[in-house]
């Protein structure tokens, strides 16, 4: 029974052992330096303003404004309000006629 309670005593010390916190925990690294604008909205107006909103059209200005992702608005629609800097958001008309580019 003795034999018991220490093999038993020992197997918590070193099971309580492996969660306790080391002394010198890891450093964090600095805040990231901010994202650099990767979206250009009037690079793409002039191609892509008063067109329909084809997905190809929509791509073509994607590409023009450089931004890594684009998404059409329409009227009235619910949209997320987080700001995405390579974001192209392209506005439209009840006929899906673009009307606005703008980054975000």
């Amino acid at each position: 029974m003795t034999a018991t309670r220490i093999a038993l005593t020992v197997l918590a010390a070193a099971a309580l052992s492996a969660c306790a916190s080391r002394a010198n925990p890891p450093q964090m690294a600095g805040p990231l330096p901010p994202e650099q604008m990767t979206c250009n909205a009037e690079a793409a107006k002039s191609a892509a303003l008063g067109k329909q909103a084809t997905a190809e059209v929509v791509e073509k200005a994607r590409s023009d404004a450089g931004a890594s992702a684009a998404r059409v608005l329409k009227p009235g629609q619910m949209v997320t309000m987080e700001f995405m800097e390579g974001r192209l958001n392209v506005d439209v008309d009840d006929k899906n006629v673009i009307v606005d580019l703008r980054c975000g």
